[in-house]
């Protein structure tokens, strides 16, 4: 399962040093400031440490934006913003954008682009646990957790921060709500493909994995349609990534609905599903092809060399094959020119992202410390504007090495 699911590149950000000269007028500032130096750096560090879970990253990430918070809301809980907000320029570069960095002087641009680059983490930590040799069951459902806790802090930023920007996001860039949707509908499309990997390990009812196949199917289309109105010079690899997971899981979808059709005896309309099953599994084998020539951001993955990929061809081939003989020695069944529509519903298994929430004001946010940053003498001459042109170094991701293919799609 090494490199199954497609990644972005993590976001790239500026150093920032938190040192507000004159401002500061008291030791405990100090403290806060020195602290969300240090925090930032360290869950910077964790997003390229292979050793890190999602526990370290959990309390790392909760250190950082527990003290980022006095920065953005009033401590007396009221609807005010905190007299800092606007104290800091932050600069992020995009997933897609290459290293020309957006900046806004707005700690809740901080937030939002430290909360997306942690939600990346969980998604490519998810990628790396799937692609370990005979994975274990506990490690699966926590391939599927990665991606379902990815996907709610992804939808948390668009639903509850996004829109309190002063400056909104440009078009292409992460913090775009057509962008963010499709991140966090790919979350819980890949979460699916764990289930449907389940199901069909413990064998489940051919019904229900076509149901969750089917599914899964569009939730990858959903996610390409979001991105259609995207320039293809940074979008179209992405969405060929995309496109071949719906038609995989769409081939899915129709080769276990022809197991069900000829179950109740529908043998015709089961090789007609088969046959459907068997085109839509060639396109994806093109697409993949396709996905491999098209530049665009993130690694490459191979899904066509993957064994869980190639069971399907075969399962398909002699699934219809089996229709077939049944066909001429029992049903003698017309087989329908137009394939069966797939109107199937998952009454289990579908996934919704786990809830997430920023953690509260660090209890070192006193309204004393906070009356130890003095705005009033702030430099006349604010250094912190940004320089549009200046470039981000981009995040040095480490190489992920692929591992035997056992077959065993996380199940």
């Amino acid at each position: 399962m090494t490199h199954w699911f497609h990644r972005n590149p993590l976001k790239a950000t500026a150093p920032v040093s938190f040192n507000y000269y004159g401002v500061v007028t008291g030791p405990s500032a100090s403290k806060i400031c020195n602290d969300l130096r240090s925090s930032r750096a360290r869950l910077l560090e964790l997003f390229t440490d292979l050793s890190c879970n999602p526990e370290m990253m959990k309390n790392a990430a909760d250190s950082y934006f527990s003290l980022l918070q006095g920065f953005i809301n009033s401590l007396d809980e009221s609807t005010q913003e905190s007299k800092l907000r606007f104290i800091q320029n932050f600069k992020w570069t995009d997933t897609l954008q290459g290293q020309v960095p957006s900046a806004q002087q707005d700690a809740v641009f901080e937030l939002i682009s430290m909360g997306f680059n942690v939600a990346l983490w969980y998604t490519k930590y998810a990628s790396r646990l799937a692609g370990k040799e005979n994975i274990t069951e506990d490690e699966a459902k926590e391939v599927h957790r990665s991606l379902k806790i990815a996907a709610g802090i992804f939808k948390h930023l668009k639903e509850s921060h996004i829109p309190k920007l002063i400056t909104p996001a440009e078009k292409g860039r992460d913090l775009e709500s057509r962008l963010i949707e499709a991140y966090v509908i790919q979350c819980q499309a890949e979460a699916q493909e764990v289930t449907i990997a389940r199901a069909i390990e413990l064998k489940h009812a051919p019904g229900l994995i076509a149901a969750l196949a089917y599914e899964t199917a569009n939730f990858y289309q959903r996610a390409d349609h979001t991105l259609s109105s995207l320039e293809p010079a940074y979008s179209a690899k992405w969405r060929k990534y995309l496109h071949l997971k719906m038609c995989f899981y769409t081939a899915y979808a129709y080769c276990y609905h022809g197991q069900t059709l000829l179950a109740g005896d529908k043998c015709g309309e089961a090789i007609r599903s088969l046959q459907e099953a068997e085109k839509l599994y060639a396109k994806a084998e093109a697409l993949c092809k396709e996905y491999g020539e098209t530049k665009g951001p993130g690694p490459t993955v191979k899904p066509s060399g993957h064994l869980f990929f190639r069971k399907l061809g075969n399962l398909v081939k002699n699934t219809l094959e089996k229709c077939q003989r049944e066909n001429g020695f029992i049903y003698f069944q017309k087989i329908p020119t137009e394939a069966p529509q797939l109107e199937l519903k998952a009454n289990y298994g579908l996934v919704e992202p786990v809830p997430f929430e920023f953690p509260p004001t660090s209890a070192q946010w006193t309204p004393e410390t906070l009356a130890a940053f003095d705005l009033t003498k702030r430099p006349k001459d604010d250094s912190t504007k940004p320089k549009p042109e200046e470039e981000v170094k981009p995040v040095k991701e480490p190489d992920i090495k692929p591992q035997k293919d056992t077959g065993c799609h996380i199940s």
